[in-house]
């Protein structure tokens, strides 16, 4: 399993949303390595981790645009099991 991050900056809510899905890979031939580096230079954000395996590719990515990943993610992949958490709101206390 391959996995590839941005480590998070000093400004935990600099992004705001915790983006998270599943990308399912069985009938795509899906790259991590070009996954990250187009999120990387395509979307602002932090805490990037891009892990998969034989049939999944999981994105997590602290970011103030989740719609714009999950529209990229939705072009290379049938996309399920999305979580976007605001964490702000979790830091107060409230639900995401």
């Amino acid at each position: 399993m391959g996995v590839h991050s941005i480590d998070a900056e000093d400004d935990q809510f600099a992004y705001r949303y915790d983006t998270q899905l599943l990308i399912d890979r069985r009938d795509e031939d899906l790259d991590e390595d070009a996954i990250s580096e187009y999120i990387t230079e395509h979307y602002e954000g932090n805490s990037l981790i891009v892990a998969g395996d034989e049939d999944l590719v999981k994105i997590h990515f602290h970011t103030n645009e989740p719609w714009k990943v999950l529209a990229y993610c939705n072009t290379i992949g049938e996309i399920y099991d999305i979580v976007i958490e605001d964490m702000i709101r979790q830091a107060n206390g409230l639900q995401g």
